[in-house]
């Protein structure tokens, strides 16, 4: 008996000690190479209808950098590895070809899968509709009797099905197999909207150049799908500096810390920017960064709403609506943890 105890308290004695070895991997990775290789999604037409996002990597980059530069500081030497659909890059992230994917699905089946980890949303992308104002369409309830235009065979017919349904709206549904067939019924009227996630409406209103002023993206939400920056499950210490970089960028837009005015708002003395800015010092230690790593992150990429705007927002080509994207004092849903 007295052997056996032995035997499985050696056991548990080498799990404690090989544990700690796992923990890090990622950061020490990083360090020891000086560069960091970071995961994009091009999401290529045509190329896959596994989901309906749009190819949104001008934002993606930002988000590379920003950890990036967190983890190495403002010199970071940044690899950017495209990959033509989320199934590729989740591979390759699993392989540790790349530390991290910018952004991916966080839904039901990535979550579960159990290689991966997903910080919160940073982006809430969500199916919508992109409607032909000159057809007379301000409303769902305006596309009674009228054909609706998507990709067949996708999660997007299922939740426009239900969508509709759930909504007592008479449709006539118009699903199409290639994305520039579907585009060429929409600019010719052969439907009166497109039905995809927002990054990917927007994403196609950009190519219909001066006819583009007729199409609006409505804000009715069919269905929710979120992307959150992806990690592999088994660092958790990686897990806590990408979930950090997040609520930083959050955080710094809460407060009102921009790109241009970082030098300045270290005088401030507000205790939280104090501690978001390092000024503070000691808050570094605890994700083994230094105390200086969110200044030299917001003063190259901005904070959340700048790299939101520049992107994806009113400045940028696709023009979204922040939406739930924006600060939960403006009706979002971003909302930075406390820095204490």
């Amino acid at each position: 008996m007295g052997k056996i105890v032995a035997a499985v308290l050696g056991f548990i004695v080498c799990f404690v000690i090989a544990v700690p070895a796992q923990a890090g991997a990622t950061l020490d990775k990083v360090k020891a190479a000086g560069s960091f290789v970071c995961g994009i999604d091009t999401e290529e037409p045509e190329y896959s209808t596994q989901d309906a996002h749009g190819n949104h990597g001008a934002f993606d980059l930002d988000v590379c950098k920003s950890v990036a530069i967190a983890i190495l500081g403002p010199n970071a030497k940044l690899i950017v590895k495209p990959f033509r659909d989320e199934r590729d890059s989740l591979k390759a992230l699993k392989a540790g070809e790349i530390a991290m994917l910018a952004t991916g699905s966080a839904n039901y089946i990535n979550r579960t899968e159990g290689s991966f980890g997903f910080s919160r949303p940073i982006f809430y992308d969500y199916q919508g509709f992109l409607a032909n104002k000159t057809m007379g369409i301000k409303t769902p309830k305006d596309l009674a009797g009228k054909k609706l235009c998507f990709l067949g065979g996708t999660e997007i017919e299922i939740e426009i099905q239900a969508y509709m349904k759930r909504e007592k709206i008479p449709w006539l549904p118009f699903p199409f197999q290639e994305e520039g067939e579907m585009e060429a019924a929409f600019i010719t009227n052969n439907c009166a909207a497109i039905t995809a996630d927002v990054s990917q409406l927007g994403y196609e209103r950009i190519a219909f150049k001066g006819m583009a002023r007729n199409f609006e993206i409505l804000p009715d939400v069919i269905a929710k799908d979120p992307l959150a920056i992806v990690y592999r499950a088994d660092d958790a210490q990686f897990a806590t500096i990408v979930d950090w970089v997040v609520e930083a960028l959050i955080q710094a837009e809460e407060s009102g810390v921009t790109q241009a005015n970082v030098a300045e708002m270290k005088k401030s003395d507000d205790e939280v920017v104090q501690r978001l800015l390092g000024t503070h010092r000691g808050y570094g230690q605890y994700l083994k960064l230094e105390d200086g790593w969110a200044a030299n992150v917001i003063e190259a990429v901005g904070n959340y709403g700048e790299i939101f705007d520049r992107n994806l927002g009113e400045h940028s080509a696709m023009k979204l609506m922040r939406g739930p994207n924006n600060l939960w004092t403006q009706g979002g849903l971003m909302y930075a943890l406390p820095i204490r």
